[in-house]
């Protein structure tokens, strides 16, 4: 299986990591509750352990030293009672900072899925499934730590950190001063590792995208892959993106497993300028012991938290690249939207317009080149023509699955820019090729066409399109469960579900896109029966290689070369015995 388009790495826009933290955090302010109960715990917690240091010296400097044993007992009681509170508050602000980060992931995942669901047809063209599944899922759950430390470590241990300094200056400067004199080298080793950390982890996001769109392109195709014999060349492809996927992590991890060495390698030259340096400069004889041991518990009360925000630093760095991913979808804007003054398409009669319409996928290469046509209110059109030439193009306008750069698209007079997208996409039926089917029962795929629709509808849809016989000789009928995709069903199966799918909303416009070219001759027969039915009273547009399906349109447009080269009957046209009589010969041939 090529590996080009999955691949090749994704564009991400820079962005400054403090506006992407910004519009992070901003999250935090719909739980307002939430944090104001978190915080209010935290400030508890860290008042318990600013005490811890100040029990200890009291009790060396006056219970111990004084003999009083009594106060020393009650000291102990006290120190017991006010620690097993701690537990049992940190232990509650991390199960509240749990639900709150968790609700946090589920509303940026539902904003994720449901503006995805509005991006035009062209985002889609341009990615693979996989990468955008590993947006969705990896990198919204690469957060869910960064928002909980956000509250449960930035906030307290930066106040204890501040606390911690503010007691150990008042108490002794001097003794303060040696205690943080190796921090200025804990912030040139931190910006110097940060800076190379987060280029290296935003590759790391790009190679498990690719690795993640593979392996789905990968499942999605197996029958392919099997038929052919192409498992050891598909194995090689996936082993080139598993070792790249491998290198990235390495050469990312290697960087931030570095913060924990700096911070310690810090800390401890702290705590020997502290011993060595400080109470030498002073005197020892000078410095009581309660205080000194009071000094030694601040000093690692000062560099935890220095060490909890470095490491809360390096998961910024670590997974910031994933909001960045995140924010970028949220940030693309649809090429297909509602105009500002969009009405409700009325009720449709069925008349379609095409006015000197152009269009373009790529610059400089026009599939519709100033098409023009009227189409009356029931009538069935038949478009045909080689591969490429704009057939499928062609409907897409009409559903406005893409808009047109020059002319306009009316149906019963309006543009189809004018009008809002539910409104008109709502009244259409489409039919591809593709007969997609998802997990579920037959009935709730069928109800899919129309989501209000009764069971009396639904199995009407079925009988019209000759599904109805087929469901009912399943397990449990119209409620039997359908695999991903229908799998354990025929080709023709599938399409016949599709078809009562689009039957049971009752279009006004049909669109049908080679819609019939996986069913066999058999079953064809069956389903021409329902077509017909459905065809008459409405506006049809009929997308068909196999031109045997189409003899009974009102009109076939021969599209070629950007236009529309030849337009009539299927009886007229063959008497011109121009493109559609060579496209009939040869189909006939072939057939022969």
């Amino acid at each position: 299986m090529p590996i080009n388009s999955v691949k090749a790495d994704e564009t991400i826009q820079t962005v400054s990591k403090t506006k992407t933290l910004i519009r992070l955090f901003s999250y935090l302010l719909n739980y307002k509750r939430s944090i104001l109960a978190v915080l209010i715990i935290m400030a508890v917690s860290i008042g318990i352990t600013l005490v811890n240091p100040l029990i200890i010296e009291y009790a060396v400097n006056v219970n111990i030293k004084n003999g009083d044993q009594k106060g020393l007992y009650q000291l102990s009681i006290l120190a017991l009672v006010l620690n097993i509170l701690l537990v049992l508050l940190i232990k509650l602000r991390m199960y509240l900072m749990s639900i709150l980060s968790n609700d946090i992931l589920v509303t940026i995942r539902q904003e994720l899925y449901i503006h995805i669901q509005k991006l035009s047809f062209a985002f889609f063209d341009s990615r693979p499934t996989g990468k955008i599944l590993a947006r969705i899922i990896g990198d919204v759950n690469s957060l869910k730590n960064v928002l909980s430390n956000s509250v449960t470590t930035l906030i307290p241990d930066f106040l204890t950190l501040v606390a911690v300094v503010v007691i150990m200056f008042i108490k002794d400067a001097k003794l303060a001063l040696a205690a943080m004199a190796s921090l200025p080298l804990m912030m040139v080793g931190v910006w110097f590792i940060q800076t190379r950390s987060h280029k290296r982890w935003q590759i790391h996001r790009k190679k498990s995208s690719n690795l993640n769109a593979f392996i789905h392109e990968d499942l999605s195709g197996m029958r392919i892959i099997q038929s052919l014999t192409a498992e050891e060349e598909t194995r090689k492809n996936f082993d080139v993106l598993l070792e790249e996927h491998r290198k990235s992590f390495i050469d990312a991890i290697l960087y931030s497993d570095a913060f924990g060495s700096v911070i310690d390698f810090c800390w401890g030259l702290g705590t020997i300028c502290l011993y060595l340096i400080g109470v030498r400069l002073i005197g020892a004889d000078q410095v009581p012991v309660g205080t000194l041991l009071a000094f030694g518990t601040y000093i690692s009360m000062f560099w935890r938290p220095v060490m909890n925000l470095s490491n809360f630093y390096n998961q910024i760095i670590t997974n910031i690249s994933g909001a960045e991913r995140i924010f970028e979808i949220l940030d693309t804007k649809p090429d297909i939207t509602n105009a500002k003054n969009a009405e409700t398409m009325p009720d449709i009669c069925g008349e379609v317009v095409f006015s000197h319409v152009s269009f373009s996928y790529e610059k400089d290469t026009k599939v519709l080149d100033d098409v023009s046509f009227r189409i009356k209110p029931g009538e069935t059109i038949a478009l045909v023509g080689p591969t490429g030439a704009g057939k499928t193009t062609v409907v897409n306008l009409i559903s406005r699955f893409y808009d047109v750069q020059e002319g306009a698209v009316l149906i019963d007079g309006k543009d189809v820019r004018t009008v809002t997208l539910e409104s008109l996409r709502k009244q259409m039926g489409i039919m591809t090729q593709d007969n997609f089917l998802f997990s579920g029962t037959v009935k709730e795929n069928i109800r899919y066409g129309k989501l209000d629709a009764t069971d009396e509808e639904i199995i009407a849809a079925a009988k019209a399109v000759n599904a109805h016989d087929f469901i009912i000789k399943m397990e449990k009928g119209y409620d039997t469960e359908l695999k991903e995709r229908g799998a354990g069903l025929s080709i023709g199966q599938k399409q016949l579900l599709a078809f009562a799918r689009t039957m049971v909303s009752m279009p006004k416009i049909l669109i049908l896109d080679e819609a019939t070219s996986s069913i066999d001759t058999h079953t064809e027969l069956l389903v021409q029966q329902g077509i017909e039915a459905l065809l008459k009273g409405r506006t049809s547009f009929v997308i068909a290689h196999r031109l045997s399906t189409i003899q009974k349109a009102d009109r076939i447009f021969v599209i070629d070369k950007g236009g529309i080269v030849e337009e009539g009957t299927s009886k007229e046209l063959l008497k011109k015995k121009g493109a559609y009589y060579e496209l009939y010969m040869a189909q006939f041939k072939n057939i022969a």
